[in-house]
Parts: C-alpha cells; sequence; structure tokens
C-alpha cells in the first residue's frame, strides 16, 4: 500500500504524465532514466509478488519489518526466503525511485518553457519537485537499513542482533541493538508521509482552483508550506519511538517538532477554504474527491496532534487509534488525491470522459464508508484494542466491542465493492467514453494545449511560451472566465498579479 500503490501511484504516474505537459517540455530530461526507473519498479513489484509464494510464506514482520523477527530466518516462518525476496523487492524500489526523483528534478529545473519562470509552475509540479528532493534524501537511508539486515541475516554480522536465545540456546551474535533499524526505518518513514501526501495535495489544489472558477489563495504560501513541511519531515522520526525507551527530554524534542508540522498544513488547508469560498463550484467527481482529501487532512491531522504528544501517544501506541489516524490522514488522503488526478485528467491520458453518474456513486459510497471504518477505530484504540492481532476474542475484555468491529467490517466490504465501480467506469470510459475535446474543463495550464491524440513530443509545431500564472480565473474585465498561460498581458485589460508584468 504504502510504497507500490501510493508511492508508485503518485510520483511515478502523475509526475510522468503532467511534469513535461504543464512546464512546456518535449520529454523528460532523461528517457534512458525513466526507463531504467520504470523496469526498477517492474523487477520490484515482481520480486514482491513472487515472494508470496515461496516455502514458508511471505515476509510476516509487518511493513515496518523490524529485527528481530526480520534479521533472523529461523525465527518464525515468515522470516525466511519471504523475508529475503521482501528486501531484494525494496532495494529494487528504492533504486526505482532515486531514478525517477533524479529525472523529475531534472526536467523541472531545466526543461521549462520560454516564459515558464518558478513561480509560474502550477502547484501540481511545485509537490512533484518537492517530493522529488524528499526522495532523493531519505531513501538511501532506507536502502542502508535493508543492506545491514541482509548482512544481518546471511554474512554473521550483529547490527541489529544482541542477547537473543533461541530454544533456550544464545545467539552468538552480540552487541547490535533493534533500536537502529527503527531510527534508520523512521528516517524515511516519516518524509515517506509527505512523499505520499504532498502529490496528493498538488493534484487536489490545480482540481481545486480550476472546478472554483477562482484563483488559488496564497500561492506563494501554499509553495512555502510544502518546503516547510518537507524540512519538519526530517526532524520527527523520534515520534514513532516513544516507546523505545528514549531519553525523555530527547522525546519533548520531538514532540516541539512533530507539532509545529501543524502550522504549514493548516495554512494549506485555510488556502484550500478560501479558494473554495464563494467560489463557482463545479462538482466534478474530480472536485468532490480533492474537498474529500481536505475533509480527510482535516480530520485525519487533528489525532495527529494527539499522537505526536509523548505522554498521550504512549497510552494509545500500537492501538487501532494509530490505525485510524495513520490511514486517514495518509492512506485516505492519498487516495483521494489519486482518484481526483484521475478523474481530472483522464480525458487529456486517454482523450475520453468518464462516466459522471458512476464517479458521484464511487465518491459518496466511499468518503462515507471511509469514516464508516475508521471513525470507530479511534473508540477501538481508546477502549485498549490493539492492532496487529489476528482476533481480540480470546480476550473477554474486548468483547463488549464486538459489534463496532462487525460494523467496521461491513463499511470496508462495501468500500470494497465502490472501487469495483470505478475500475468499472475507468476501463469502460478507456474505450467506450464520450470523446473528449481539447481543454474540456476550461483550464489554464499547457496540458491543455496539446492536441488529443498523444503525439511524440507533445506539441506538433513549437512549444507554447508562457505569459502569466495558471491561475488566471474569474478575472475582472475579461470576456471568458479563464486566461491560459499562453494569453500574452497585452490581450487583457487587468492583471491579478503585478509581479507578472
Amino acid at each position: 500500500m504504502v510504497f507500490f500503490v501510493l508511492t508508485g501511484g503518485l510520483s511515478g504516474t502523475f509526475s510522468n504524465l503532467l511534469i513535461p505537459l504543464q512546464l512546456g517540455a518535449r520529454d523528460m530530461a532523461s528517457g534512458f532514466l525513466n526507463m531504467l526507473s520504470y523496469w526498477f519498479f517492474f523487477g520490484s513489484c515482481t520480486v514482491m509478488t513472487i515472494s508470496l509464494f515461496v516455502e514458508g510464506g511471505p515476509a510476516s514482520a509487518g511493513w515496518t519489518i523490524y529485527p528481530p523477527l526480520s534479521a533472523l530466518p529461523t525465527a518464525i516462518s515468515g522470516s525466511g526466503a519471504g523475508m529475503t525476496l521482501w528486501l531484494v523487492s525494496m532495494v529494487l524500489f528504492i533504486v526505482s525511485a532515486l531514478l525517477g526523483g533524479i529525472n523529475y528534478v531534472a526536467t523541472i529545473i531545466n526543461l521549462r518553457t520560454e516564459g515558464m519562470s518558478m513561480t509560474r509552475m502550477p502547484l501540481t509540479i511545485w509537490a512533484f519537485f518537492i517530493t522529488a528532493i524528499l526522495g532523493i534524501l531519505s531513501f538511501p537511508v532506507l536502502f542502508a537499513a535493508a543492506l545491514l539486515l541482509v548482512f544481518d541475516r546471511s554474512f554473521g554480522t550483529s547490527f541489529y542482533l544482541s542477547d537473543i536465545f533461541i530454544d533456550g540456546a544464545p545467539l552468538e551474535h552480540i552487541g547490535g541493538s533493534p533500536i537502529l533499524f527503527q531510527h534508520l526505518f523512521w528516517f524515511l518513514g516519516h518524509p515517506e508521509v509527505y512523499i505520499v501526501l504532498l502529490p496528493s495535495l498538488g493534484l487536489a489544489s490545480e482540481v481545486i482552483s480550476v472546478m472554483s472558477r477562482k484563483p488559488i489563495f496564497g500561492y506563494k504560501a501554499m509553495i512555502g508550506s510544502m518546503f516547510v513541511i518537507a524540512f519538519l519531515s526530517f526532524i520527527v522520526w523520534g515520534h514513532h519511538m516513544f516507546m523505545t525507551g528514549m531519553n525523555p527530554f530527547l522525546g519533548s524534542v520531538f514532540v516541539v517538532t512533530t507539532l509545529m508540522v501543524a502550522i504549514p498544513s493548516a495554512v494549506k488547508v485555510f488556502n484550500y477554504i478560501a479558494t473554495l469560498w464563494r467560489g463557482n463550484l463545479i462538482l466534478s467527481p474530480a472536485m468532490l474527491f480533492a474537498i474529500g482529501l481536505v475533509s480527510f487532512f482535516i480530520s485525519g491531522g487533528l489525532t495527529g496532534i494527539i499522537l505526536g504528544d509523548s505522554a498521550l501517544d504512549i497510552n494509545i501506541h500500537d492501538n487501532y487509534f494509530v490505525v485510524a489516524h495513520f490511514h486517514i490522514v495518509m492512506g485516505a488522503s492519498a487516495i483521494f488525491g489519486m482518484f481526483a488526478g484521475v478523474y481530472h485528467w483522464f480525458p487529456r491520458m486517454f482523450g475520453r470522459m468518464m462516466n459522471f453518474k458512476l464517479g458521484y456513486l464511487h465518491f459518496w459510497l466511499t468518503i462515507i464508508c471511509v469514516y464508516g471504518v475508521f471513525f470507530p477505530m479511534h473508540f477501538l484504540g481508546l477502549a485498549g484494542v490493539p492492532r496487529r492481532y489476528y482476533a481480540n476474542t480470546a480476550y473477554a475484555g474486548f468483547d463488549s466491542l464486538f459489534e463496532i468491529n462487525q460494523i467496521v467490517t461491513v463499511f470496508a466490504m462495501i468500500a470494497g465493492i465502490a472501487q469495483v465501480i470505478f475500475a468499472l467506469n475507468f476501463f469502460f470510459s478507456m474505450f467506450r467514453g464520450q470523446r473528449a475535446s481539447q481543454n474540456p474543463w476550461n483550464a489554464n495550464t499547457l496540458e491543455w494545449t496539446a492536441p488529443v491524440e498523444h503525439l511524440h513530443g507533445n506539441w506538433p509545431g513549437a512549444i507554447p511560451t508562457v505569459h502569466r500564472w495558471p491561475y488566471d480565473y474569474g478575472k475582472p474585465g475579461h470576456h471568458e472566465d479563464f486566461i491560459p498561460q499562453t494569453v500574452p498581458h497585452s490581450q487583457t485589460t487587468s492583471s491579478n498579479r503585478p509581479d507578472d508584468h
């Protein structure tokens, strides 16, 4: 979910689609790096899938693969070949992510068309740019963590192992610490949250502005908030480790830096709401999913304030409260941003429109079911129900909560059915959907100036020249409510942005 769906599905797909088109580039900076990135990702997915079917079963140490379960092939059945393949898959994935990130940064810095200054880039491109930088700086740390884990598993080292007994006999490995792995893993793990979230927020920024028919509120504040979020994401990893016995003073430092993330996040939420406020809203499926993302970002972020406080987190660590927070603020928000992007840019991808009625049904079923699944989980967590247990029915203290778990299960099943509706809509519309016009949403950005038919090099003739920022919507004195970036200032009567003159 975290790596292959959310990271690959957002950074891998939308970055490759939108970076060249919205910047006015013929292609990515390096087609060769792009190809390598794809094939490493494909290989990673293949190895991970194979790991599900090997003798002993797939990796069973959780997605965080904490030692010693992941470091000792004899620990449990899921610590054998499945765990080895898991690590190989992640190494391939990290290589793919690094190659892709380097390519994205190089393209954004070097291949902008004439007139496309940094302050005229759409917020989608800013989000992809900052996300790529985050990946380049943080993924090598996970690579190092996985490599040391391979050494412990296969070459007799003890980076993460010490004082362990198996069947009553002491293990020869001494001197290591599993806490070292947690430090390395979460140094990537928390930037990974924003590697997933920032692209979704960038897609939502574009959709909300286009569908509100208003300029995005606080363009430069939105860019600044993303930079601040990216910076802070590197100094908060310890809030995942309050239970490891870390020095309380160090824990308080991580509490402060964690709570500081709320400030730039609140800036983004405020700017989204201000953009929506009194706009001429077009409630397309893409717009509804973008608004749903803002809803999840608020509700999930509020519980993050509780978990970011070490004194409170110790009481609810590793229970369903954490599961609910994580999946609302990261999983559901990112997925809703992905859905908003698919519905909005589907005409650009396939030259056809998705079915709106099925899109509305998909949205309402999904948002109701997501809250139906994760909202009750907060109460399960506060009641002490632990995460990662196969079944809680063995504990009499949880019997009174059984019905809540049933409700969660019913909502989860309905949510799964709702995604079948999306899949049917997606594949049917690819071949039989209504043909789209070149610019069906009356948007300003450059991807809607390219022909509907896909061309090598994106534009048949000269690359368009940019004369203004991408959010000139509802501009007084203009006969239409949008002005594409390619329209010179001399053709309009006024400007909303004096710095563009």
